[in-house]
């Protein structure tokens, strides 16, 4: 037996404020689309904005339905409109935001393991990584410089 061990690092910032300009703008697209989400069970709304190679950047919001498991999340739907609609351009970075009509949603919320799964298939897809920014509705902004940083045991085609 041996002992394994896994350390990831994150930066974290006090605010949008911090980011430079392009990823504030980045994740600005995010907040504003999530205000579109389509929440009307959970009232969770999720904001997706990814930047493509050529300065292209891509945006989805969750979209529930009542035959829940048939919705989908910002970040999925973002990512599958890109593997769609841009299947040769890499992505260099995704901007996600979350907020409930529930409650204050001010500290950082990371993509679901769904989400992490695909965020996954497109960094090995194309050999490089994602940076991730993400936040609440408001406050911290946590940043990975890539998936495999947030989800060190992953399965993707190595696997098969």
């Amino acid at each position: 037996m041996k002992k394994i061990e896994i350390v990831t690092t994150f930066l974290e910032y006090d605010s949008l404020a911090e980011l430079a300009t392009a990823d504030q703008e980045l994740m600005n697209r995010a907040v504003e689309v999530r205000k579109q989400a389509y929440a009307p069970y959970s009232k969770f709304r999720v904001g997706a904005a990814i930047l493509l190679e050529d300065g292209t950047i891509v945006v989805g919001s969750n979209q529930e339905n009542a035959a829940f498991p048939s919705g989908l999340c910002a970040e999925r739907t973002a990512i599958f409109y890109v593997g769609a609609n841009y299947p040769d351009k890499k992505i260099l970075k995704i901007a996600i935001s979350a907020s409930s009509d529930l409650k204050v949603t001010n500290t950082p919320i990371p993509p679901c393991g769904a989400c992490r799964q695909s965020i996954l298939e497109y960094e090995t897809k194309q050999e490089s990584a994602i940076e991730m920014f993400f936040m609440g509705a408001e406050g911290k902004v946590c940043y990975s410089p890539s998936l495999v940083n947030i989800l060190p045991f992953h399965f993707d085609k190595d696997s098969m």
